[in-house]
């Protein structure tokens, strides 16, 4: 009889336990937050705080300069039977602001093979300036017969850029690795074919 006692007693006071550990995990987020803005520790309850019910807008970025816009043409070469090009011939962006295109490539051979890419800019002195986050050309490529992919350029034109420049020409000339590799192609001939074209 004692000992039934003794039970039932230690299972009221694991009870009692039990519910106030349950009472301070509730009451654990308002105290937090509570804290929080007294001590400012939490900068977003803050903002809360000092404008009710108002969402901070992100910040505007600083790097793009919205007063010029840049006409990046897209090429590519071939060098090998083989299919490779721009999904898109050009695109307009401004300095500073991020970009991407994509380009298409088939191996329309029966055989494996395995290639790279190089670019080239026209004008030269813009490549310093035109900054690849994500390229294929950074990378050798084996594909299978028949085997299509297509690949993102992500790019960020420096506004640093001399504001005398309003086009640039992106070129990929796409070779297979094992093969001798080709030069790159010279930026003043890319000009001349645009400025042959154009007479």
């Amino acid at each position: 009889m004692n000992l039934r006692h003794e039970n039932i007693r230690m299972l009221g006071k694991l009870g009692v336990i039990t519910a106030v550990m349950f009472a301070f995990g509730y009451a654990l987020v308002p105290l937090y937050n509570a804290i929080c803005e007294m001590t400012g520790i939490n900068v977003l309850a803050l903002g809360d705080r000092n404008i009710p019910g108002a969402i901070e807008p992100l910040p505007a970025n600083t790097q793009v300069d919205v007063s010029r816009t840049i006409t990046v043409e897209f090429d590519a070469n071939s060098r090998g039977p083989w299919e490779f090009k721009p999904a898109q011939r050009s695109l307009q962006v401004h300095p500073g602001q991020m970009a991407t295109v994509m380009y298409e490539f088939q191996n329309v051979q029966d055989r494996r093979m395995s290639a790279q890419a190089i670019p080239s800019y026209a004008p030269q002195q813009a490549a310093k300036y035109f900054n690849k986050l994500q390229c294929f050309c950074f990378n050798q490529y084996t594909l299978a017969p028949g085997e299509k992919k297509s690949w993102p350029v992500v790019f960020v034109i420096d506004p640093k850029l001399s504001h005398d420049v309003k086009t640039i020409t992106l070129s990929y000339t796409f070779f297979e690795v094992g093969g001798k590799t080709p030069a790159a192609p010279l930026a003043d001939a890319a000009a001349q074919v645009r400025t042959g074209a154009g007479t």
